[in-house]
Formats: C-alpha cells, sequence, structure tokens
C-alpha cells in the first residue's frame, strides 16, 4: 500500500539538524546568540553558503528564524535543501528507532522519496 505524505517541516530535533549539516557539508550548528539585521536570535545557529546572517532553529517552537532581505541577503534554494535534508534525516531517524529500515531515492524534480520497510 503506498501513501503520500506533505509534510510541515518544524525544526526541532538537533541530532536531525546535526546530521542535515554533515550530509551539505555544513559547518556543525552552534546553539548561540547571533545578531541578524535588525534583532539578536538565540538557538541553533547554521550558516549556510552564500548567506550574510545564519538562519536561527527555534527548538522549542519548531520555527526557523532569519533574515535573508527577499533573497539579496542569501538564496532561497539553500534554505530549502536545508529543510528538506533534516526533514529526510529526522524521517530516517525517527524510523530507525522504531526498528525500521528506509530507502532513499532522489527524484528528477529535487524531491526525494523515501520508503519505510516496516518490520525490516
Amino acid at each position: 500500500m503506498s501513501h503520500i505524505v506533505q509534510i510541515q517541516t518544524q525544526v526541532r530535533d538537533p541530532v536531525a539538524i546535526a546530521s542535515a549539516c554533515e550530509r551539505l557539508r555544513l559547518s556543525p550548528p552552534i546553539h548561540r546568540t547571533v545578531q541578524l539585521f535588525s534583532r539578536q536570535e538565540t538557538g541553533l545557529a547554521v550558516e549556510l553558503p552564500g548567506w550574510r546572517y545564519p538562519v536561527v532553529c527555534q527548538l522549542a517552537s519548531g520555527e526557523v528564524r532569519y533574515d535573508n532581505y527577499n533573497g539579496r541577503w542569501g538564496a532561497q534554494v539553500e534554505l530549502d535543501r536545508l529543510l528538506q535534508t533534516y526533514a529526510i534525516e529526522k524521517t530516517k531517524l525517527e524510523a530507525r528507532r522504531k526498528g525500521h529500515r528506509v530507502t532513499e531515492q532522489s527524484l528528477q524534480d529535487g524531491s526525494v522519496k523515501l520508503v519505510i520497510h516496516v518490520g525490516a
């Protein structure tokens, strides 16, 4: 049986964030207070390629705070890539915790198909 799922990503798991950063060859995330253009944010900070300011993951709320000035201070595609990779890594972590096996397939449109093999 097949199920199609649409996921609204909330970033709450520091292990999955670290795995996503490692997979994307980014510097490891660091919990700290950072200065964005007009305010400070505290949380798990991730440096994205070409971004003026880091993105800050608020683990309690699942929100990601950032200031890329509508793409002028950082390409949205980099944040989208981080969120997609986080979702993949979080899904794989949760599946493995429950004893399931996961296979992954990159699709031509940039999406990723994950298949969770229950009881495998």
